[in-house]
């Protein structure tokens, strides 16, 4: 094994090391009788759709981990547990997002088409997803049945999945209420569906991970979590963003927000700062497929400097981070959030 304290691509070939160990046990799980081909689909399945992102939440786990052991050398135990969490994060996500490419009838993820658009998978992409939210406990029985936390996980894990399941259900009915009335669009409409839908997940569930590995009783770091959901918030703002005014090639997807109908934080600012003449070219062509109409709706976002409200928004977010982080009482979980922030302030991705 590799020195489990090394640099960050050292700890990346580590991390995905635990992937191929991981599969490996979920491939010949004693509860399931294997057959050559059903073994093969699963294993092109769990390739295809969980180590192909950017592994930020699964890698944050421990990177979390080892901030809270303040410099002491983790064991290889250590490590792989803590890299079995991760992965167990990586696992939540692919099965979101593969369920979500279906919902939103997406064409691209991650650079490749989504799941359900390869070949002869089509609608067994279903199954697919409900099979990868299975494969989460398997993992975490497997490896920490005997841990003293091991309550404690089953129950996040199962938390994070209620709260971000609520949010993608007020995401997916608010669009069909907004296609009624675009002005139903809010600030904290689009606060709330974030919190739910993404932040729990992303950057809460990553941390909780790491403080139950380290001994910590959630119920004491209340404050961790409402400073990481802020963060989370900030995180899906820069993804609205993105997905109006980034780069494909660098984001790995076409942003299809407009067209959706989705309550974006750029089409809550432009409601905001539209006047009347501007706020009916909004109704009348937003949530529409065209191209032509695309266009009109980025046009608009240009007029009214939308890209400058943003970069006002994205330097009072990170001020206002950095005080609640500076507040914290402990300088290892300071260590832990202020990681967190560098990775996501000013991306391009």
């Amino acid at each position: 094994m590799a020195n489990p304290n090394g640099t960050t691509s050292d700890l990346r070939t580590e991390f995905l090391g635990v992937y191929s160990v991981l599969k490996s046990e979920l491939l010949n799980d004693p509860a399931f009788e294997w057959t050559d081909d059903s073994r093969q689909w699963v294993e092109r399945m769990l390739d295809y759709n969980v180590p192909g992102g950017k592994l930020n939440r699964g890698l944050s786990v421990v990177d979390s981990y080892k901030l809270l052991k303040e410099g002491k050398d983790l064991t290889e135990d250590e490590v792989f547990l803590a890299s079995a969490l991760g992965w167990c994060v990586e696992w939540l996500q692919a099965y979101f997002l593969v369920l979500d490419d279906i919902m939103d009838n997406s064409h691209t993820r991650r650079g490749q088409p989504c799941w359900f658009r390869v070949p002869k998978v089509g609608m067994i992409a279903v199954n697919d997803g409900i099979m990868l939210r299975n494969h989460i406990p398997r993992i975490l029985k497997k490896h920490f049945r005997q841990k003293p936390y091991y309550v404690d996980l089953l129950d996040l894990f199962n938390e994070v999945e209620f709260q971000t399941t609520s949010g993608q259900m007020i995401d997916l009915v608010t669009t069909i209420e907004g296609e009624k009335d675009l002005s139903k669009y809010s600030l904290p409409l689009h606060r709330r569906i974030v919190q739910y839908k993404t932040a729990y997940y992303s950057f809460y569930l990553p941390v909780a991970c790491a403080l139950l590995m380290a001994g910590e009783n959630l119920e004491n770091h209340v404050l961790v979590k409402d400073v990481l959901i802020d963060m989370g918030i900030y995180f899906q703002v820069q993804d609205d963003y993105l997905d109006c005014f980034g780069d494909p090639e660098k984001i790995g997807k076409i942003g299809t927000d407009i067209e959706d109908f989705k309550c974006s934080w750029l089409v809550v600012k432009a409601l905001e700062h539209c006047n009347e003449e501007q706020k009916k070219i909004l109704f009348e062509h937003y949530g529409k497929t065209d191209p032509a109409d695309v266009a009109k709706i980025k046009a608009l976002y240009n007029d009214i400097d939308l890209q400058g409200v943003f970069s006002e928004y994205e330097s009072k977010s990170y001020d206002r981070l950095t005080r609640s982080i500076d507040a914290h009482p402990s300088k290892a979980v300071q260590a832990v959030l202020n990681s967190f922030l560098g990775k996501i302030y000013k991306r391009q991705k």
